[in-house]
């Protein structure tokens, strides 16, 4: 069935509310992994795009599958990254590079399988806020529609290829190549927090986060790794989450960032994990806070992106004047046990807490 969604959680005419849903219908619950191609033409992509779904694309072609993915890329602008064409590569794709991203504006997904073609069409690029929370519109067409259309992928992709741009294929082998001089680096040092990503989380805590922040040292519910966790649509919260693992048969995808507890007046450098193989959810490592009794069911917690690895955490008790005008903006549920979680920009969050961030000092 065709649908058509705005998110994040804006509109939609069917049950799949956004772009990271329609993906997940394309290439999982209505593909067998190893069937046909999978198809990705974005003019931008960064790493958190696809980590929903790098462990399915290296099942999907361990299985016998094929992928092709078209980028932009450009040696003086953030395009599209390195870290993201080395780990599609490292998925078995076929990955090429056109230069430059105004020749190529196209934000398309798919796939193209034993019994017909699928067709995403969208706004959103294959980045972290193209799959979160920049707001973007997305189509659906389901294989009747594409076969009523005359739509095939693989008749899209060779006249694309067809044409008479710079086009490059990255390889592995070949990290100097001129295709790897039009891709940025996301984790440079040099790389500086963009202004639409000053935002704080407002994060309604729940009882698995806050059991080991109250309980006795050596007692059993001490036990285990602190975390708070979070929404499942976080990609554009955090850096890269390029330190890959796998235990068993699940896979993590994680990185360190440095969170100031400002309650505990402590800065601490903790993992983000997110867990492509099991509940899809993002966690973030509160370990500072474990046995200090600063947090219970229902309090808020507004976690402050100030710098591009940097966050301030604090919390406010659910009685508190501040905590009840926060809860108001955590809109979205998170599960089934009432945490609910939303953003602010960081100007209106400083104003609303009286706070100003990065020095720690009230706001006059």
């Amino acid at each position: 069935m065709n649908e058509l969604a705005v998110h994040p959680h804006i509109y939609a005419t069917g049950a799949n509310r956004g772009l990271v849903a329609f993906l997940e219908q394309v290439w999982l619950r209505e593909h067998a992994l190893g069937d046909g191609t999978l198809y990705i033409v974005s003019a931008f992509a960064n790493y958190n795009g696809g980590v929903r779904f790098f462990s399915v694309f290296k099942d999907h072609v361990e299985m016998g599958g094929k992928i092709i993915a078209i980028f932009a890329g450009s040696a003086n602008q953030r395009v599209t990254s390195r870290q993201v064409v080395r780990e599609m590569l490292g998925c078995g794709a076929d990955v090429y590079v056109v230069n430059r991203k105004r020749l190529m504006h196209v934000k398309s997904y798919g796939s193209a399988t034993s019994t017909g073609d699928m067709l995403v069409v969208t706004s959103g690029n294959f980045t972290g806020p193209g799959m979160a929370q920049n707001v973007e519109m997305a189509v659906l067409l389901d294989q009747p529609s594409t076969r009523e259309m005359g739509f095939t992928w693989q008749g899209l992709v060779e006249n694309l290829l067809a044409q008479r741009w710079t086009i490059l294929r990255p390889t592995l082998s070949e990290v100097s190549a001129p295709a790897w001089r039009l891709l940025y680096d996301e984790e440079a040092s040099t790389v500086v927090l963009d202004e639409t990503n000053e935002v704080t989380m407002i994060l309604r805590l729940g009882h698995a986060d806050t059991v080991r922040v109250n309980a006795a040292p050596g007692t059993s519910e001490s036990k285990g790794t602190q975390y708070f966790w979070l929404s499942k649509d976080c990609y554009d919260f955090f850096p890269p989450l390029t330190v890959t693992n796998r235990r068993g048969l699940k896979r993590t995808y994680s990185c360190q960032v440095e969170v100031r507890f400002v309650e505990l007046g402590r800065q601490s450098k903790v993992r983000v994990t997110f867990e492509a193989d099991n509940n899809l959810d993002f966690r973030l490592g509160t370990g500072p806070l474990r046995g200090t009794g600063l947090a219970r069911p229902g309090d808020i917690a507004a976690i402050s992106r100030i710098r591009e690895s940097g966050y301030e955490l604090r919390i406010y008790a659910k009685d508190d004047a501040i905590g009840r005008r926060l809860d108001a903006y955590a809109v979205r549920i998170i599960g089934h046990q009432g945490k609910r979680y939303g953003y602010l920009s960081n100007d209106d969050f400083e104003t609303m807490a009286g706070v100003r961030l990065g020095d720690g000092t009230p706001r006059a």
